[in-house]
């Protein structure tokens, strides 16, 4: 395991500083590509939903900045490094490519759902591991981002309700 980069007065052992940094980069890597997955979909949907979609679309996009610049200034504060690149995201993120032949509005709904479901699963479960290594922020921190996701879930199958989720 990697040394935390720089030194900090926070009281939690350089292992578990070490363990949540790479936690948090990724969370960072996961909600960096939502984003860049989200911004997409709005830029390439199209058919006869295609307006609502693509202002939805650019809200769930700009929701994630605050919370991606919370996780890597939480990553940053425990002494390690944010990693934010676009090289560094695609090497970490968990989350699938989307689809690159999927353009129709509901279709891509669908995309976008297993997406933001996927990321809110994952941080549900960084919120346990957060809490396992004795780091109550990180895991408050986590909720709360946890909470956006299931919000923003929530509109996009509200799309969807009538049998396709």
């Amino acid at each position: 395991m990697k040394p935390s980069v720089f030194p900090t007065k926070i009281d939690l052992p350089l292992d578990v500083r070490n363990k949540l940094v790479d936690l948090l980069n990724r969370h960072l890597a996961a909600l960096t590509d939502l984003r860049m997955q989200t911004k997409h979909a709005h830029w390439n949907v199209k058919g006869p939903h295609f307006y609502s979609l693509h202002l939805l679309f650019d809200t769930l996009a700009e929701s994630l900045d605050e919370p991606i610049d919370e996780v890597a200034e939480r990553a940053t504060s425990l002494g390690g490094l944010a990693h934010g690149t676009a090289q560094q995201v695609a090497r970490q993120s968990y989350l699938p490519e989307f689809p690159a032949t999927n353009y129709d509005g509901l279709a891509v709904v669908v995309a976008l759902v297993e997406r933001w479901a996927a990321a809110a699963k994952a941080t549900r479960e960084a919120i346990d591991i957060a809490n396992n290594l004795g780091d109550a922020d990180t895991a408050d921190l986590l909720t709360g981002i946890s909470r956006n996701l299931d919000k923003h879930l929530w509109f996009l199958e509200a799309h969807l309700q009538g049998g396709q989720i």
